[in-house]
């Protein structure tokens, strides 16, 4: 079997037509870049936190939204209290009277942040 040698250096051995040195790099990059764990720099790890709070918000924000969300949350406990029976019943209602004294509290620290 014979193999064929280059004569020349200018002669390509390249098996396609376009030796473009361009696309062939971008080729091998997205080659290296769809198996993971082959980037140089890999990007820093994140939090893995779901919900944030922004950081620009004003106390007078945070505390309307924590007085809507504990109004949100009583109601939900108290649906649910309703359709239990016995001690899981008066766990719900305890647990909904927890989250109204929340509330209250965060409704008067509200009123000292912006009296109406």
């Amino acid at each position: 079997m014979k193999k064929h040698h280059p004569s020349s250096p200018s002669e390509s051995t390249f098996p396609y037509n376009d030796p473009d040195s361009e696309k062939l790099q971008e080729a091998a990059d997205r080659a290296l870049d769809y198996h993971p764990g082959t980037h140089a720099d890999p990007k820093p790890k994140t939090s893995t936190q779901v919900f944030t709070v922004i950081d620009t918000l004003d106390i007078e924000c945070l505390l309307a939204n924590l007085s809507e969300t504990l109004a949100s949350a009583r109601a939900m406990v108290n649906d649910l209290a309703f359709d239990l029976e016995g001690s899981r019943r008066h766990v719900a209602l305890g647990v909904a009277q927890m989250i109204d004294l929340s509330e209250l509290l965060a409704n008067r620290a509200l009123d000292i942040v912006d009296p109406r």
